[in-house]
Parts: C-alpha cells; structure tokens; sequence
C-alpha cells in the first residue's frame, strides 16, 4: 500500500527485454534507499513494482506483459522521468489517500490551463471508470493523489499547486500525455458491498443504510 504523495522524481536508466516481458532500472533520485529490502515494493508513476535488486542510487524491476499492456510504463525510455514512492510503513504519515499501486485504467491529459498560482488540467477517464469518480473525492494520477475539483459526463478536473508541480512529473504533461489512473479504494468496495446487495437479499445492506452510514448522499 501507498499513501499517493511522491517522495522523489527518478528516471529511468535502462530497459531490458527478459523472456517476453521487460526490467526496468530505475535511477532513484534523491528517494532514500536506507531502509529498503530486497523485494520491496516500490511505485513507479502509480504501479507497484518489486525491486529485484538495489543500492543507494537505482533499483531493478521486473514488468510483466499484463503491466505493459494496461499501463503508462509502455510508453517509457531512456531518460523518462518516473514517480517515486516505497510502500507505506504502518508509522506513515497518510498525507494523501490509500493507494494500492495497481492502476485501474489509463486516462489522457485533455488540456492545461494557468490558474494563477496552480495549473488546471482536464483530465479524460475511460468509460469504466468514471461512475467511480466523484467531485471532491480522491483519485492517484501517476501515483500522485489528488483531489477531483470538478467532473463532467467525460472529463474531471484538478488543479496542481506549485509544490506538486515541482516535486512530481506532472510538470511534464502535455495534451495527449497518458497517465495511469487509480480510483479511491473506497468507491470500489461500496460497489461491491451493492452489488453484493443484489445478490443476498438477506445481506442486510441497503442504499438507506449505506446513506445512514455516510457512504452515500
């Protein structure tokens, strides 16, 4: 698990075709690499990967077929710069959202636009996931957790302070740019819980008690 706040900004040093799919080496940055042990779990732009190797600047990582399929990673070279954050500790500060690391989809920067301090983007979610997406709610962009201002039947929105400008690659993004996408835990286990409604008559579990709990408005 992750928090969604990114810890440093690494790059990619080397991609190397393995028996069909791919190892990446991740240059780390400045991400501390002290307290990590080999087959940890490491984000990279939002998708949880295992270090396979390590030391004090890089890390090794093995990218299945089904990552690169359903991921950004694909469209990584020499020199990409990455998202970095380890996983949560049970100490951790959770400055952002619950993230699993395990991208639901891939969304497209629509457009940008400067908003005084922070910069808009607009943000276009596949079909599939945008019943998940809720105005004011969580949702991790690369990795990064934000927080949705606004959303459309096809488009959301978000707005990025001067901090996450400069501590992510979000600074990077250009119309057109592909960011995997990861929508809030929360939203996906409520969906459950009804559909599992509809299953069990007698789960005991209703939109009324949902909207008497908080979960629902």
């Amino acid at each position: 698990m992750f928090t969604g706040i990114i810890e440093a900004v690494g790059s990619i040093k080397s991609i190397e075709p393995v028996g069909g799919d791919m190892r990446l080496h991740v240059d780390v940055g400045s991400l501390d690499m002290g307290d990590v042990q080999l087959g940890d779990s490491i984000a990279v732009n939002g998708v949880c990967l295992t270090a396979i190797e390590f030391d004090k600047k890089h890390f090794v990582a093995d990218v299945s077929n089904e990552t690169i399929t359903l991921t950004s990673l694909k469209g990584l070279g020499i020199g990409s710069e990455v998202n970095l954050e380890k996983a949560l500790l049970p100490t951790t500060r959770l400055g952002g959202h619950l993230v699993s690391g395990h991208v639901d989809g891939l969304g497209e920067v629509v457009s940008i636009k400067e908003e005084s301090r922070s910069i808009q983007f607009i943000i276009r979610a596949p079909d599939e996931l945008k019943h998940y997406i809720a105005m004011k709610g969580s949702i991790c962009i690369d990795g990064t957790s934000l927080t949705v201002n606004k959303i459309t039947n096809t488009d959301f929105e978000i707005n990025i302070v001067p901090h996450t400008q400069q501590q992510t690659i979000i600074k990077n993004y250009k119309p057109g740019t592909k960011v995997n996408l990861e929508v809030d835990l929360i939203a996906r286990y409520l969906e459950r819980l009804l559909m599992k409604q509809d299953d069990d008559a007698d789960s005991g579990i209703t939109l009324e008690s949902l909207a008497k709990a908080g979960f629902v408005s």
